[in-house]
C-alpha cells in the first residue's frame, strides 16, 4: 500500500510541476501574437527575443531559417493580422504546440498576399524564456462551388 501512495504522490507532483512550468493558453497566445506583431512592425530585435536563433519554418514557398525570416520581414508590408480558433497543447514541461487561423492583410514583395492562413508553431522553454523553434502557415484554398 505504501508503494501505491508513493506512486500517486509522485504522479501528483509531476502533474503540478508540468502545470507550473508551461504557460496557459492565453499566455502562449500572447507570445505568438507578439512574434507576429514584431514581424509586422519590422522590429527584428523584438522578433529575435521571441524566436530561437535556430528557428525552422515551412511555407508553401519553401523552408526558412532565422536569416530568411529576417530577410522576408523586409519584403512584407503587413497592415494587420487577426487570430481565430487558437489552440495549444503540451505533454512535456518544456514544449508547447499551437495551432490557429490567422487572417492577414498585406503585401509581400509588392504583391497582395492577403488571406486566411492555417498556422502552427512549436515553442520550447530555454532557461526562463519560451522561444518559437518551429513555425508554419499555409494559405487556405479558395472555396469552390460545385
Amino acid at each position: 500500500m505504501k508503494k501505491y501512495i508513493t506512486y500517486a504522490m509522485t504522479a501528483l507532483f509531476a502533474t503540478i510541476a508540468v502545470s507550473i512550468a508551461a504557460p496557459d493558453k492565453e499566455a502562449i497566445m500572447a507570445k505568438e501574437k507578439a512574434a507576429w506583431e514584431a514581424f509586422k512592425d519590422k522590429k527584428a530585435d523584438d522578433f529575435k527575443k521571441l524566436v530561437d536563433k535556430d528557428i525552422r519554418a515551412v511555407y508553401a514557398e519553401g523552408i526558412s531559417n532565422m536569416q530568411k525570416e529576417l530577410d522576408d520581414m523586409k519584403k512584407w508590408d503587413m497592415k494587420s493580422f487577426t487570430f481565430s480558433d487558437f489552440d495549444s497543447f503540451t505533454d512535456e514541461p518544456d514544449v508547447i504546440v499551437t495551432t490557429y487561423t490567422v487572417k492577414v492583410e498585406g503585401t509581400y514583395d509588392g504583391k497582395d498576399n492577403s488571406g486566411t492562413y492555417n498556422a502552427g508553431s512549436v515553442w520550447k522553454k530555454e532557461g526562463k524564456n519560451w522561444l518559437a523553434i518551429f513555425h508554419t502557415n499555409m494559405k487556405q484554398a479558395a472555396a469552390t462551388s460545385q
